[in-house]
């Protein structure tokens, strides 16, 4: 490592970031998935947010195994102390991508709004989240607004083709 970086804490560190948003595109992708192909279902809200949490926990119990794999492969050791920091703090956005989901099913369960409009309303979020990050990207780029916007809009189609797929399939 660095040793400019040694004293750095484990989120601030740009590889650091781009890990984490890369999980939290990830998530937002398989969430799509996951609230589309509920909503075609005779789920109840129950079932629906017992699916989104245990989705979630799956892919953060994934990542971090496949973290702590090949880290005990390379490095010889088990993650721990600083090393085991950075891969909880990385993967921890697998775990929050259902809390949009989680709570739009509550409110569903409330009867604010049907259980199909609150998994496809949570779809869009997730759709919406993936263009806010492109167009965040192509800013970042320095691009401009028209690059930011394309950047965008290509993120979020990714996100559509998802749902679309999901569709197709009626599941």
């Amino acid at each position: 490592m660095d040793d400019r970086l040694a004293d750095v804490p484990p989120g601030a560190e740009p590889g650091v970031l781009a890990d984490r948003l890369k999980e939290r595109i990830y998530a937002t992708i398989t969430m799509i998935a996951v609230v589309v192909g509920l909503s075609f279902g005779e789920v109840g809200a129950l079932g629906a947010v017992a699916t989104v949490l245990t989705t979630a926990l799956g892919l953060w119990l994934a990542a971090f195994v496949a973290d702590q794999q090949a880290h005990r492969t390379v490095h010889r050791h088990l993650a721990t102390g600083r090393e085991l920091r950075r891969m909880l703090y990385v993967s921890s956005p697998l775990l929050s991508c259902a809390a949009g989901p989680s709570v739009l099913i509550t409110l569903a369960a409330l009867d604010v709004l049907t259980l199909h409009a609150a998994l496809l309303t949570a779809a869009g979020v997730c759709v919406v989240s993936l263009f806010l990050w492109g167009c965040v990207g192509g800013l970042s780029m320095g691009g401009g607004t028209l690059a930011a916007l394309v950047a965008g809009l290509a993120d979020a189609a990714i996100g559509v083709a998802v749902a679309l797929v999901k569709v197709a399939a009626g599941h």
